[in-house]
């Protein structure tokens, strides 16, 4: 698993390999959700500030699987299916708080 630091903080994780997080983290559309993102009131990203892709800590791999395992219980009471495809599936858990996201903004 691989964490995005941005200026040296850990803000999210995925279990994608290297060159996919690398991919991911610094693709235009990431970096246009990061700078919408708040927490705490603040962009996640200021546009500016150093991004680095590393390999994660144990502590953000745990972070992970616990996130991913609320999740899946979530997903279980709602939905008996599955579509077989788990295989391909990148999954990234913002390791800050991340603010309520006005739905509004966020598809305009």
């Amino acid at each position: 698993m691989f964490t995005l630091e941005i200026a040296g903080t850990a803000v999210a994780v995925t279990n994608a390999d290297e060159d996919q997080a690398r991919e991911l983290f610094l693709s235009e559309s990431f970096k246009e959700d990061l700078t919408s993102f708040k927490s705490e009131g603040r962009p996640l990203w200021d546009g500016s500030a150093a991004l680095t892709t590393r390999p994660s800590s144990e502590d953000e791999v745990d972070a992970f699987n616990e996130a991913l395992e609320e999740e899946d219980e979530d997903e279980y009471e709602d939905d008996d299916e599955d579509d077989g495809d788990d295989d391909l599936d990148i999954d990234v858990v913002f390791l800050v708080s991340i603010d309520e996201i006005d739905d509004d903004a966020a598809s305009g």
